[in-house]
């Protein structure tokens, strides 16, 4: 049988386990959730969510909603969230040059954060004509290589929930099916592409691969459509090995 202070470490794994649960979920919502709703969809007992809850407020990684909306991630979240976007660009910053010293193009990071792609590091290309984004700048996920790389990591019902809030927002009306197709190679190739899609005049391809806490983040090498055609094949080689390289690492 096993002994007390075993009991007690499968406890104390059981109510870690427990929380993540509750704090994964309370990341989906932007307006909180009551004691009722995370009880019934983490399927626990409301007296235990409470418990739980009651000890992420005071550790600050959950809050009451000031409208009255329950709960929902508290600031301490943002600061754990700051310090992995930081050991992340770093993890990555070796690799982002390596790649633009193969292309000459240049290369961004970006994470998916909510209903977007955001922009974490660039290293820019050494050719005269390069494109430029703003660190910290939020791209959309469907019309962008490293926002269709994401959304082809997601599964289904996930990933159409956020593709019609993104078309419903922009007024966009689409076959859903095409895009699913595209999402299906995709997976099958490992590259995503934008042609002309986000901005005229710019093309990008792009990967993607979660980090160690299973978040998604995208390398995308965007390149002046006007020298596309010529750089494609040397940018696909590339960034494969890269993403061999970096799959290594968090595999």
């Amino acid at each position: 049988m096993p002994d007390k202070k075993e009991k007690n470490d499968r406890s104390g794994i059981q109510v870690i386990s427990r929380a993540a649960a509750i704090l994964r979920l309370l990341k989906e919502t932007q307006s909180g959730l009551s004691l009722g709703k995370i009880a019934d969809q983490v399927d626990l007992p409301r007296s235990t969510v409470q418990r739980i809850t009651r000890a992420l407020a005071e550790e600050k990684f959950v809050i009451s909603d000031a409208n009255g909306g329950g709960l929902r991630l508290g600031p301490e979240i943002s600061a754990l969230a700051g310090a992995a976007q930081y050991n992340i660009v770093e993890h990555c910053r070796l690799l982002l040059t390596e790649l633009t010293q193969k292309t000459g193009e240049t290369t961004d990071l970006a994470s998916m954060r909510g209903i977007g792609m955001v922009f974490l590091d660039q290293v820019p290309g050494t050719h005269r004509l390069t494109t430029v984004s703003k660190v910290g700048e939020v791209f959309p996920l469907t019309t962008t290589a490293n926002g269709k790389a994401c959304l082809a990591a997601l599964d289904k019902a996930t990933a159409v929930k956020l593709i019609k809030n993104e078309w419903d927002r922009n007024g966009v009306e689409t076959d859903i099916a095409d895009l699913f197709r595209e999402l299906d190679t995709v997976r099958e190739t490992g590259l995503a592409y934008d042609h002309d899609e986000h901005s005229l005049g710019v093309s990008a391809i792009g990967f993607c691969f979660r980090d160690w806490g299973g978040e998604l983040h995208a390398i995308s090498v965007p390149v002046p459509s006007s020298r596309y055609s010529k750089q494609k094949t040397v940018i696909e080689a590339a960034l494969k090995e890269t993403a061999a390289n970096i799959q290594s690492t968090f595999d």
